[in-house]
């Protein structure tokens, strides 16, 4: 199994079409390793939260996922409000998680708790 530390020193790569979602044995084991984030009831996709006492932070919060999904190539749905901001991550080309995920969530846990 990969520990987030390898997963956040990876970058994606495109997926097109065909390319298979993960199982959700695997995403469940992949998410062990990956503080914070929850598997959705259906298996395809992963999301956090994080609570603040005010809404700027809640925004900075959501600039930092819209620009790592920039920079990843890889853009998540985006929540937030008033104290605080929700990411999820899909990989809607495969219909479901696929290594993308795993890495853009590790890479922004080490943005946000590093």
């Amino acid at each position: 199994m990969t520990d987030a530390s390898e997963l956040a020193a990876r970058h994606c790569v495109p997926c097109e079409g065909g390319t298979p979602p993960m199982a959700r044995g695997q995403a469940k084991a992949a998410l062990a390793t990956l503080d914070g984030w929850s598997l959705s009831a259906d298996g395809t996709t992963i999301t956090r939260r994080w609570d603040f006492k005010g809404f700027a932070r809640a925004v900075q919060m959501a600039n930092v996922a819209a620009w790592l999904g920039e920079r990843q190539g890889h853009h998540p749905d985006i929540r937030f409000g008033w104290g605080y901001c929700e990411v999820a991550f899909t990989t809607h080309a495969a219909g479901g998680l696929t290594d993308n995920d795993l890495i853009c969530a590790a890479r922004l846990n080490a943005i946000t708790d590093g």
